[in-house]
C-alpha cells in the first residue's frame, strides 16, 4: 500500500503546476485510508504547498486524534489555529480540549473554559459561529454549583455569553435570541424585562447586519484552495466577493464600537488570506490598511508574513521597505533593499537603480555615488542604471558636469542602444548643447545598423525641424530615407518625397496643417503606394448572372503574413454589388416538387446559381418549415445590399397577422403547401416588389377589435392584434429616403394579385394602411 502511495505522490507532484487541485485531493482522499505513519508525510507534503487549507490541518489532526496521539496534536494545533480561522478546524480543536481535560475534574473544566474563552475570541465573529456560543452556553449550564454563590457565578456567566451571542452576526442569532428570552425568564421574569427590552435592539441590528452579510459571504467558495492567481473566471469572482466583503465590514454596518469593527475586520482580512493567500495585493491592503489605523507595528507583522508567503515579490519588498523608511526605521529599510540586491549575480537592474535612489535620500550624496561605482561593474549592470544616477546628478545634486561624464562613460559601453542614444539626446537638449547633440547622432547612426536606427533617425529629423535651418532638416530627412530604404520593403519608393513629410516638418505637438481626414487621407495614400506594386490576385467568382464585376480587385501583401496567421481564401469571397442584381434570372413561381413561390424566395439566389442540389437541399428544409413562419418570412421587405433597413422590416412586422401556431384553428390564414395555384412572388434580389400572401390569411383591425373578447385566447389575440396594428410613427426624412430608393416599385408591388381568393391589393409598407377587395 506504501508503495501504491508513493507511486502516487510521485505522478502528482511531478506535474508542471504543483498547485493542482485535483492531484491534491486525490491525495488527500488517499491518505484517509491510510495509517498515520504513512499518511503524515502526504500531509506534510500537502501542507507545504496549501499552508492554509484547513480541511488538510483537520484531516491531518483527526488522524493523530484516532490514535491518541496528543503531543502530535497539540503541536499540529499550534501550527494551524491562528492562521486558519476556520469553524470546523476550531471545533475539533475544543473537541480533543474536552477530551483531555475530561478526567481532571474542576482543574480540567476551568481549562476547557478558557479554551472555549480563547476559541471565540479567535472565531467568536464568524458568521457560522453559531454553534460554538450554544456549546459554550451548554457547557458553562453543565457546570455544577456547590452553593448560591456558585449558582449566582454561573448565572452571571451565561447570561455574559448570551449578551455577547445576540448581537453576533451569525446564522443562530434569533435560535440564541429565543433561549436568551428563556434562560431570563426562567431566572426572574421582573429582571427579565428590563433585560430584553436593553438588548433587543441590539438584537434587532445585528439580525439586520446578518442578513446584509449573507449575501456576500453566500458569494464566497469557502473549499476553495489557496493557489497563485491565474486570471480564471472562478478566481476573478471570488476576489470580488472577498473584497465586496471587505468593504462591508469596513463600513461598520453594525454602528458598533471602533475596537470592536476593527477585531470584526482583521478577521475577515485573515480569514480572506486562507483563500488568496498568494495574492500580493490583498496583503499589501491588510498591511496599509493597520498602518492607517495607527498599527504600524502589525502591519510590519503583516509585510513580514506576506514575504514569507509570497518571498520572489518585488512589489511587497519594496512597499515593505516604503514603510519601515516613512517612520523612520532607515536600517530595517535598508536591510529589506540589501535582500532584494542578494548575491549579486541575481540582482535585477531595477533593485541597482531603486537602492541608489535610497542611498541618495537616505545617507546622502557619497554613497549613492559610492554603490554607482560599483553597481557599474556588476555583468548584469545595464544602460540604465547609467541614466537614473545621471539624471540623478544633473537633476538632484546640479552637477552637469558628472552627468555629461556619466553619459559619456556610458555611450562606450551601450552604443548599440538606440534607448540609451535617445536619452543621452535628451540629456544634451536640455543642455541646449546642439553641437554634441548632431554629435551623437553622427557617432550612434554611424555604428547602428540600419534596422535598429528607425527610432534615432526619427529622432534626429525631429530635432531637425524643431532646432535646425531648412537646409538641414531636407539633408537630414533625405539621409533618413536613403538608410531606410535599404532596409524596408518598399525599395526606391521610399526616396521619393510624399506630402506626409511637408505635414511631418510643419507640425507641432497636437497641432497639424491640415484636417483629421486629410490626416487619413494621406495614411491610405501612403498604405497603398506600399502596397500598389505586390502581388494582385482577382477575386474568382462563380460565372453566370450572378457574378461581381470582373474588374473588381483586392490588393493582397504576401509578404507581411505572418506564418502562424491562418488567412481566408478571398477567391472563393462573394462581395455584395448592386450590379449583380440586375443579372439575376427571377426563379420560377413553382418548384418541381410543387412547393409554392414563397418557399422558392427564401432560398438563397447564390447558392442556387452555384448548384442545383443547394436548390433541393432548401427546398426540403422549407418544406418542413411550419406554416406560419412561411407566411411571415413571405412577407419581409427586398433586402437592398447586405444590411437591410431596420424601420422598413419592423414596419412590415407590426403590419403583418402572424397566424396563430396551433394546429386546427387556422384556418384560411395558413399558406397552402399543396393543391391550388399559388401566390406568384419575385426573386428576393431580382425584384423590388414585395410578395403579396393570399388575402384570406390577413385580418383587419376592425375584424380583430370587433365584438367583445369572450375567453383568455380570444383576448391574447385581441391585445396582439392592438400592437401590431398600431400607427406607425412617421418620419419624413426616412420615408423619403427609402421612397427614393425603392423608385416605383412600390406601385407595382400594389398591381400584384394572387388567384387564390380573389386579389388583394397593399398601401405603402410605411404608412400601415390596408386595404383589400376581392372580385
Amino acid at each position: 500500500m506504501s508503495s501504491t502511495v508513493d507511486k502516487t505522490m510521485g505522478d502528482s507532484k511531478a506535474m508542471d503546476d504543483k498547485y493542482n487541485v485535483e492531484a491534491a485531493e486525490v491525495l488527500a482522499n488517499e491518505a484517509q485510508h491510510l495509517p498515520i505513519t504513512e499518511a503524515a508525510p502526504i500531509y506534510e507534503q500537502l501542507l507545504t504547498l496549501f499552508p492554509t487549507a484547513a480541511k488538510y490541518w483537520k484531516q491531518y489532526v483527526e488522524a493523530h486524534m484516532a490514535v491518541n496521539n496528543d503531543d502530535a496534536t497539540k503541536q499540529i494545533f499550534s501550527r494551524c489555529l491562528l492562521n486558519c480561522l476556520q469553524i470546523p478546524l476550531w471545533r475539533c480543536y475544543i473537541r480533543f480540549i474536552k477530551m483531555a481535560n475530561e478526567s481532571k475534574g474542576l482543574e480540567g473544566q476551568e481549562e476547557t473554559r478558557k479554551a472555549f474563552d480563547f476559541m471565540l475570541n479567535y472565531v467568536g465573529a464568524d458568521i457560522a459561529s453559531g454553534p460554538i456560543w450554544m456549546e459554550y452556553i451548554t457547557f458553562l449550564k453543565s457546570l455544577p454549583a456547590l452553593s448560591t454563590q456558585e449558582e449566582s457565578q454561573r448565572m452571571t456567566a451565561v447570561r455574559k455569553v448570551y449578551q455577547k451571542a445576540i448581537v453576533t452576526p451569525t446564522h443562530h442569532i434569533e435560535q440564541l435570541w429565543r433561549d436568551y428570552e428563556n434562560f431570563e425568564n426562567s431566572v426572574s421574569r421582573q429582571l427579565a424585562k428590563g433585560l430584553l427590552s436593553e438588548y433587543q435592539p441590539k438584537f434587532n441590528s445585528a439580525r439586520a447586519v446578518y442578513r446584509e452579510r449573507k449575501k456576500y459571504v453566500d458569494e464566497i467558495d469557502w473549499n476553495m484552495l489557496a493557489v497563485p492567481p491565474s486570471g480564471s473566471y472562478k478566481e476573478e469572482v471570488q476576489w470580488m466577493g472577498w473584497k465586496r466583503l471587505l468593504a462591508f465590514e469596513k463600513g461598520n454596518p453594525q454602528r458598533i464600537d471602533s475596537a470592536s469593527s476593527n477585531k470584526r475586520i482583521i478577521f475577515t482580512y485573515e480569514q480572506c488570506l486562507m483563500y488568496l493567500y498568494h495574492y500580493p495585493d490583498i496583503w499589501y491592503d491588510y498591511a496599509t490598511w493597520h498602518a492607517k489605523s495607527g498599527s504600524v507595528d502589525t502591519a510590519v507583522k503583516v509585510f513580514q508574513r506576506a514575504l514569507k508567503a509570497l518571498p520572489d515579490s518585488e512589489m511587497l519588498r519594496y512597499a515593505y521597505a516604503e514603510l519601515e523608511e516613512s517612520r523612520g526605521a532607515i536600517q530595517p529599510a535598508k536591510k529589506i533593499y540589501e535582500s532584494l540586491l542578494g548575491d549579486d549575480v541575481n540582482t535585477t537592474t531595477l533593485a541597482h537603480i531603486q537602492f541608489i535612489r535610497f542611498l541618495r535620500r537616505t545617507e546622502g550624496v557619497e554613497a549613492a555615488r559610492k554603490y554607482f561605482l560599483d553597481a557599474r561593474k556588476s555583468p548584469n549592470c545595464t544602460y540604465h542604471v547609467y541614466v537614473a544616477y545621471a539624471m540623478m546628478a544633473f537633476c538632484l545634486d546640479k552637477d552637469r558636469e558628472i552627468a555629461h561624464n556619466v553619459f559619456e562613460a556610458g555611450l562606450k559601453r551601450f552604443m548599440h542602444e538606440p534607448l540609451y542614444i535617445l536619452e543621452y539626446a535628451d540629456f544634451l537638449t536640455r543642455l541646449n548643447d546642439d553641437r554634441n547633440i548632431r554629435a551623437l547622432f553622427e557617432r550612434a547612426l554611424s555604428s547602428l545598423p540600419p534596422e535598429e536606427s528607425v527610432e534615432v533617425w526619427k529622432r534626429f529629423a525631429q530635432f531637425e525641424q524643431t532646432y535646425g535651418d531648412l537646409a538641414s532638416m531636407l539633408k537630414v530627412e533625405q539621409r533618413r530615407k536613403e538608410a531606410l530604404s535599404r532596409t524596408g520593403e518598399e525599395g526606391a519608393s521610399a526616396l521619393v518625397g510624399s506630402l506626409q513629410d511637408v505635414v511631418s516638418r510643419y507640425s507641432f505637438m497636437d497641432l497639424w496643417p491640415c484636417s483629421s481626414k486629410d490626416l487619413d487621407h494621406l495614411a491610405r495614400q501612403e498604405w497603398l503606394a506600399k502596397n500598389m506594386n505586390k502581388k494582385v490576385e482577382k477575386l474568382a467568382l462563380p460565372n453566370g448572372p450572378g457574378s461581381v464585376d470582373k474588374d473588381y480587385t483586392g490588393l493582397i501583401s504576401n509578404s507581411t503574413v505572418s506564418a502562424k496567421v491562418v488567412n481566408p481564401d478571398v477567391s472563393k469571397m462573394v462581395i455584395y454589388d448592386p450590379r449583380q442584381k440586375s443579372g439575376i434570372e427571377t426563379l420560377p413561381s413553382t418548384t418541381s416538387s410543387g412547393v409554392p413561390a414563397a418557399y422558392s424566395n427564401l432560398s438563397n439566389p447564390v447558392a442556387a446559381i452555384v448548384g442545383g442540389g443547394m436548390t433541393n437541399a432548401f427546398d426540403e428544409i422549407l418544406k418542413a418549415t411550419p406554416p406560419a413562419l412561411v407566411a411571415f418570412l413571405a412577407s419581409l421587405p427586398v433586402v437592398e445590399g447586405p444590411t437591410p433597413d431596420v424601420d422598413v422590416v419592423l414596419s412590415i412586422c407590426l403590419q403583418s397577422d402572424i397566424p396563430a401556431g396551433q394546429t386546427g384553428k387556422l384556418g384560411t390564414s395558413s399558406v397552402q403547401l399543396s393543391g391550388g395555384p399559388a401566390p406568384t412572388t419575385s426573386v428576393l434580389s431580382g425584384s423590388k416588389s414585395h410578395p403579396i400572401p393570399s388575402a384570406a390569411s390577413f385580418k383587419t383591425t376592425r375584424d380583430r377589435q370587433a365584438g367583445k373578447r369572450k375567453d383568455l385566447d380570444r383576448q391574447e389575440d385581441d391585445e396582439t392584434a392592438t400592437v401590431q396594428s398600431q400607427p406607425l410613427p412617421r418620419d419624413v426624412f426616412r420615408m423619403r429616403q427609402i421612397q427614393k430608393s425603392r423608385g416605383g416599385t412600390t406601385t407595382k408591388a400594389r398591381g400584384v394579385t394572387t388567384s387564390q381568393t380573389g386579389s388583394a391589393s397593399y398601401g405603402s409598407a410605411l404608412s400601415g394602411d390596408l386595404s383589400g377587395s376581392t372580385g
